[in-house]
C-alpha cells in the first residue's frame, strides 16, 4: 500500500468533526507538549471540532487532567479524557462485564502508588499478599524496580500466577516514550503472565469497548466524522479499526523511537502490512 505522509493536520482537518487523540507520544512526551500541539488544539477548537483524549494510562481521568494542567494544556481545548484507568475503575465498580463479574473484591497490586486512583471509592480492596487476593491488579512497573526490564518483577508475577490470580492489566501498552526514554508499561508484565498461560484482561486500546464512552464524550454518533490519532499501530490504529473509525498514524513517540524521525513511505508501508493496519495517512506530528 502507498502511505501518504502529512506534514501537518490542516489539509485533512475539515474531513472530521471529532478527534480522538492519544496523549503519550502524540500530544506530549511525558513531560511537556510537543512543539505546535497547543496551537493545533486551539485551531481545532476555533473550527468547532471536538477533541477527546484517549490514553492507556493506568490512572483515572481526573488524575490525568491535573497532569495536563501542569503542562499548560487548557481544559477548554478538549471535551474530555478517557483512560484505561478510568475504564478499569468503572468496570470494577459496576461488575457488569463478564470478566469483572466473576472477580472477588480483594486485589494484590503491582505498580506505583500514584496509580491507585483506579480502585478508589471502594472499587476494590488492596491486600498485602497474593495468597490473600482474588485478582492481580497490574498497573505497571514501580519506581523502586524501574521500567527497563521485566526481570525484577518475574518472581512476584510467578507468586501471583501460582496463587491462581487472574490479572487485570490496566495499561495494554508494552512501552512508552517519556522525555526521549523508552520505558516498559503494564502490558510488558502481562506478556510474562500470558506466556505462562495466565488469565489476563487488558483494559484499554485496542479493545473497542473503550470507544463507547469516547463517543459519548464527543457527543457524536456518526463515526465517519471521527478520526483517531496515535503513534502505536497495535493499540491506537487497531483500536480505531475495531471501533469503526478512521485513524492517522502519528510519526512521533514510539514510532519515532522505532523507525527514526524521517521514515520513508516504503518503510511505513512495510510496517503497516505486518501490523494489518490501514490508516488514512501518516502524520509527521500533531501541528497545524
Amino acid at each position: 500500500m502507498t502511505v501518504q505522509i502529512l506534514e501537518h493536520l490542516a489539509p485533512i482537518a475539515d474531513r472530521y468533526d471529532g478527534y480522538v487523540l492519544d496523549l503519550w507520544g502524540v500530544v506530549h512526551d511525558g513531560r511537556q507538549p510537543y512543539p505546535g500541539v497547543l496551537d493545533c488544539l486551539a485551531e481545532l477548537k476555533a473550527r468547532g471540532k471536538r477533541v477527546v483524549f484517549l490514553t492507556n494510562a493506568p490512572r483515572r481521568g481526573w488524575f490525568i487532567q491535573n497532569m495536563l494542567d501542569g503542562m499548560g494544556v487548557e481544559r477548554d481545548l478538549y471535551a474530555g479524557i478517557m483512560s484505561s484507568g478510568e475504564c478499569s475503575w468503572l468496570w470494577l465498580k459496576e461488575r457488569k462485564l463478564p470478566w469483572f463479574a466473576k472477580l472477588g473484591r480483594r486485589a494484590y497490586h503491582i505498580g506505583p502508588e500514584r496509580d491507585l486512583s483506579v480502585v478508589e471509592d471502594g472499587a476494590a480492596e488492596l491486600v498485602a499478599r497474593p495468597e490473600d487476593a482474588d485478582f492481580l491488579l497490574n498497573t505497571g512497573p514501580d519506581p523502586e524496580r524501574k521500567s527497563k526490564s521485566v526481570e525484577p518483577y518475574r518472581d512476584e508475577l510467578r507468586a501471583c500466577f501460582e496463587a491462581g490470580l487472574p490479572m487485570l492489566c490496566v495499561n495494554p501498552d508494552r512501552a512508552v516514550m517519556v522525555a526521549g526514554e523508552r520505558l516498559l508499561c503494564a502490558g510488558a508484565l502481562a506478556d510474562v503472565y500470558l506466556e505462562w498461560g495466565g488469565d489476563v484482561f487488558e483494559a484499554g486500546k485496542p479493545d473497542p469497548a473503550v470507544y463507547g464512552p469516547v463517543m459519548d464524550l464527543l457527543g457524536m454518533t456518526d463515526k465517519s466524522r471521527v478520526v483517531a490519532v496515535g503513534d502505536t499501530p497495535h493499540t491506537d490504529l487497531a483500536g480505531a479499526r475495531h471501533a469503526g473509525i478512521d485513524s492517522l498514524w502519528a510519526l512521533t513517540g514510539l514510532t519515532a523511537d522505532a523507525h527514526g524521525h524521517d521514515p520513508s513511505p516504503g518503510l511505513l508501508a512495510h510496517v503497516l502490512a505486518e501490523e494489518g493496519e490501514a490508516p488514512v495517512a501518516a502524520l509527521r506530528s500533531l501541528r497545524w
